[in-house]
C-alpha cells in the first residue's frame, strides 16, 4: 500500500512532490482521490502552485495525473476553495497559468447547455491579462455555434463580444464566485460588444457548482 493513502493537506504535497513518476507508487494512485483529499483552505499560499506542478510532473510518465482525469465537480472545489493569494501563486508561473486555462477552456465544450444553445451561433473572445500574446494577454476563441462549443488559441472569427479579464478572476467566474455584474460594476472585467448577451453568457453552460 502506497505511504500517500491517508495523507491530507501539506504531507500529502510534500507526498507527491517525493514520489518518481516512472514508479511503481505514481502508477498506483488515483488522481481523483489525490484531489478528493485536497482542500485549499488547508494549504499554505504556495501549496496550490506545488501540487498542480508535482501533478503535472507524475502526468509525464503516468496519463492517469493529467488534469483532463480530474472529475469536473472536484477541479471546480480545488479552484473554487482556493484563495486569491494561492490562485496568484499559481498563474505567477508560466507554465501552471497555460496548464490550468487551457484545461478549463478545453472542458467547455462538455458543459455547454444544448438546450439553450441550440439556434445560437456566437463568437467570444476572450484576453486574459498578465499573459505573453499580444499586448499582454492570453487569447482564447469561443465559436458556440447550433448546441456546440469549440475552443482556439487563434482569433479567426469576428466576435459578437470580447471580454478582458485577469485569470484570477475568470476561475472565480467560472466556480460561481463572481457573477459577471458585480465583476462588470467593481471593473474586473471589461466587455467590449454585445454587454446584454456578454452578461448572459455563463447561462449557456452547465458549469459545475463545488460542493
Amino acid at each position: 500500500m502506497t505511504e500517500i493513502v491517508g495523507l491530507t493537506g501539506r504531507a500529502l504535497v510534500d507526498e507527491l512532490e517525493r514520489i518518481e513518476p516512472d514508479s511503481a507508487e505514481a502508477h498506483s494512485l488515483d488522481v481523483n482521490e489525490v484531489a478528493g483529499a485536497i482542500d485549499p483552505k488547508d494549504l499554505g499560499k504556495d501549496d496550490v502552485r506545488r501540487l498542480l506542478t508535482a501533478l503535472g510532473r507524475l502526468a509525464e510518465s503516468a496519463p492517469a495525473f493529467d488534469l483532463r482525469k480530474v472529475d469536473p465537480v472536484r477541479f471546480a472545489n480545488l479552484v473554487a476553495r482556493a484563495s486569491r493569494a494561492q490562485l496568484e501563486s499559481v498563474v505567477a508561473e508560466r507554465s501552471l497559468r497555460e496548464r490550468v486555462l487551457r484545461e478549463i477552456f478545453d472542458r467547455m465544450g462538455a458543459h455547454i447547455r444544448q438546450d439553450r444553445a441550440k439556434t445560437l451561433h456566437a463568437v467570444v473572445h476572450w484576453r486574459l491579462s498578465g499573459g505573453n500574446g499580444d499586448g499582454g494577454y492570453d487569447r482564447y476563441e469561443t465559436v458556440i455555434s447550433h448546441g456546440e462549443c469549440t475552443v482556439s488559441s487563434q482569433m479567426k472569427e469576428k466576435p459578437r463580444v470580447t471580454i478582458t479579464i485577469a485569470p484570477v478572476d475568470f476561475f472565480r467566474l467560472i466556480t460561481h464566485q463572481a457573477t459577471p455584474a458585480v465583476l462588470f460594476v467593481t471593473g474586473k472585467i471589461k466587455v467590449k460588444g454585445d454587454l446584454a448577451f456578454a452578461t448572459g453568457l455563463i447561462g449557456f453552460f452547465d458549469l459545475p457548482k463545488p460542493s
